[in-house]
């Protein structure tokens, strides 16, 4: 299974406190695993065929030949020795390296669309995300959804689950052609506003 870091995800918004981040931590992975099962249950009713991309995203100002190193002592990390192994982490460790970023390809005929997984993770994590006003505001500071953490401090699946429903509901059925769009000229986006779990 997929291990989720917070500080390897792309983007990651600011955090007010450590609490908070700490906050984040605990929901990015069960985050990930409802919006990746949920997505899965729309495609086994959806006429849309869905797959993922693993993209990495460097760094602004990584040169490419940068890149193409990182990229060889990867490909050598697989097969090298233990020896070798330990020598090219240390090549590595002082390398700038890429944060993964996973997108979801949807395509019907000649239709295409690419949804970015971890701006979705956001908008459940946080409260009132909105990855426009977030790639706007650099400094913007997001609020975790405490909802999804119960009283004991453990994730609420039960709510984390509706959450993570009612957003890929929201994006698929924004897909069709046959749904009233609020605006006329909103029909072909992917925007949508934060489910309100449990309220």
């Amino acid at each position: 299974m997929l291990e989720i870091d917070a500080r390897s995800c792309a983007n990651m918004p600011k955090f007010a406190d450590i609490r908070a981040w700490e906050q984040a931590e605990m929901l990015m992975q069960p985050v990930f695993i409802r919006v990746i099962d949920n997505i899965r249950k729309q495609l086994e009713q959806s006429t849309w065929q869905g797959t993922y991309q693993d993209t990495p995203i460097w760094p602004e100002g990584v040169p490419e030949e940068t890149k193409a190193r990182v990229a060889q002592l990867q490909a050598q990390l697989a097969t090298a020795t233990p020896e070798e192994a330990e020598e090219i982490e240390e090549q590595l460790a002082r390398l700038p390296s890429p944060q993964p970023s996973y997108i979801l390809c949807l395509k019907k005929g000649e239709r295409q669309i690419t949804v970015d997984l971890w701006q979705l993770c956001y908008q459940i994590c946080f409260r009132n995300y909105s990855p426009v006003l977030n790639a706007l505001d650099q400094d913007l500071i997001v609020e975790v959804d405490t909802r999804l953490i119960d009283d004991m401090g453990e994730v609420d699946w039960l709510r984390l689950d509706e959450k993570a429903k009612q957003l890929i509901e929201q994006i698929f059925v924004s897909l069709s052609p046959h749904r009233v769009a609020a605006d006329p000229d909103d029909s072909e986006s992917l925007e949508t506003n934060e489910p309100e779990a449990g309220e």
